[in-house]
């Protein structure tokens, strides 16, 4: 328990903290992770101090030297957090007393935790969504590029997890890619509304000191300046904003591993994990498991979870800073870390599989081109309605003698239709199927080569906004 005259806010309450209270309370634990972003924030504040006439040359010169052993004897792993520290704002600024003396507690001169702690947040958040960024971008290029590879590979479309059509392995590789850089792009849109200096704002009314935030725009690296210092100091839009785009970032790649889980299982055999991202069973030898996409995919519970906690947290706030507020750091640090782990994870997963070509084509069974036969009768002028029910006749008939569609005799068909005739024939052919789909998108080789050069190119426009 720490004694009144231990605590770096003692004065205003008697007596000790409660320690249960006090293990509540605290913060050190994890927000020491701030620690860098809370020296530099720190560090421009004293500038701007000096600059208004609060401290003088010498007090800036000694500040500034102290915070830069605070932040060498945290890249050491040196730095010894006591009992008293709260958070990492006291602790480095207990530290800095130790190491400099008293002058140390002019640093804190019109300033406020509450638009310190938002303002190292935000330094954090924008490095870390950098390296997010990177790490996504790699695993778009790696799905485009594999795509170009496997080009030619033909496999079973699924809707409801029934054969549909076929399609090309090319064109499920880039749906999901296409996906994730709709997640690129908006981790870079919320980059630009999050690069907002909040520092300057004090507790809620702003700085007294006619500080020069213009000064800590500046020495920050923010883009702009908070307008109104009341929202400054409470608002966490963004992170909100980047637990939702992370929570859909996190169903993109669910998704994805669902499918390749699916595709890995003997029932589908369509390709093989690599070793290095399955584990094997502690009963049954023949076991390999699919535990990276596992993971994967159950992570994106927690990525959701965080985002609606936060929003809980939010939605019975007054204005201005609450200690509930002090949820958002753990929620954010957890999901940068999940993030930065399953992007990797999973460009590490397709880069590795192996793709089973021959079992792919075995699952293109006959009834999967049963719309092209509708489109044959279209092709021949008849209206689709009539020629889907056509299909669908064929494809009953089929089924009640025990043949596959391709295998009914042309009597069969005229039964049905006259504008069958004998090239109906070119209907069951895989290759001929998916490159009738040349409209944009499609399926078809060449629809599918633009795809991959729109996507080359929006890579390099994504990369240079990382």
């Amino acid at each position: 328990m720490a004694a009144e005259g231990d605590k770096m806010l003692g004065g205003r309450l008697s007596g000790s903290t409660d320690p249960v209270m006090e293990m509540l309370s605290a913060s050190i634990t994890y927000d020491q992770r701030l620690s860098e972003v809370d020296i530099r924030g720190s560090m421009a504040y004293a500038k701007a101090l000096e600059k208004a006439g609060i401290l003088s040359k010498p007090e800036l010169e000694k500040i500034l030297s102290g915070l830069e052993k605070i932040s060498e004897e945290w890249s050491k792993g040196t730095f010894v957090v006591k009992q008293s520290d709260e958070d990492i704002h006291t602790a480095n600024e207990r530290r800095l007393k130790e190491l400099i003396g008293d002058i140390a507690g002019k640093l804190h001169t019109g300033r406020s935790r509450n638009d310190q702690v938002v303002t190292d947040l935000k330094l954090l958040m924008k490095n870390s969504l950098s390296v997010i960024s990177t790490h996504l971008l790699q695993l778009i290029k790696t799905l485009v590029e594999r795509a170009a590879k496997e080009i030619d590979v033909i496999l079973p479309g699924y809707t409801h997890l029934q054969k549909a059509q076929p399609v090309r392995w090319s064109q499920f590789l880039l749906s999901h890619a296409v996906a994730l850089t709709r997640d690129s792009e908006r981790l870079g849109e919320m980059k630009k509304r999050m690069n907002v200096l909040p520092l300057g704002s004090g507790a809620l009314a702003g700085n007294p000191l006619e500080i020069d935030r213009e000064l800590l725009r500046s020495e920050l690296d923010f883009a702009s300046i908070s307008l109104n210092s009341m929202d400054a100091v409470s608002e966490r839009d963004f992170v909100v904003e980047f637990l939702s785009l992370a929570t859909l970032l996190m169903i993109h790649l669910s998704k994805m591993a669902e499918d390749l889980i699916l595709y890995s299982t003997s029932e589908f055999g369509f390709l093989t994990l690599s070793d290095t991202y399955c584990t094997g069973s502690s009963l049954m030898p023949q076991k390999k498991n699919p535990d990276s996409l596992e993971l994967i995919r159950s992570k994106a519970g927690r990525v959701f979870g965080r985002l609606a906690a936060i929003l809980m947290v939010l939605k019975g706030l007054p204005s201005t800073y609450n200690k509930d507020l002090q949820e958002d750091k753990e929620a954010v640090f957890d999901v940068i870390d999940t993030l930065n782990a399953v992007l990797q994870v999973a460009t590490g997963v397709i880069s590795t599989l192996q793709i089973n070509k021959g079992n792919m084509e075995k699952a293109l069974s006959p009834e999967i081109l049963s719309s092209d036969l509708a489109l044959y009768l279209v092709r021949k002028g008849m209206p689709f309605r009539q020629a889907h029910i056509a299909s669908r006749k064929a494809v009953h008939l089929a089924e009640t003698k025990g043949i596959p569609i391709n295998n009914l005799s042309p009597d069969d068909l005229k039964s049905i239709s006259p504008l069958f005739g004998s090239d109906v024939s070119q209907v069951f052919n895989v290759v001929n199927s998916v490159e009738q789909y040349r409209a944009m998108g499609g399926t078809a080789k060449s629809s599918v080569t633009a795809q991959i050069e729109q996507l080359r190119e929006l890579l390099k426009k994504l990369k240079e906004q990382a």
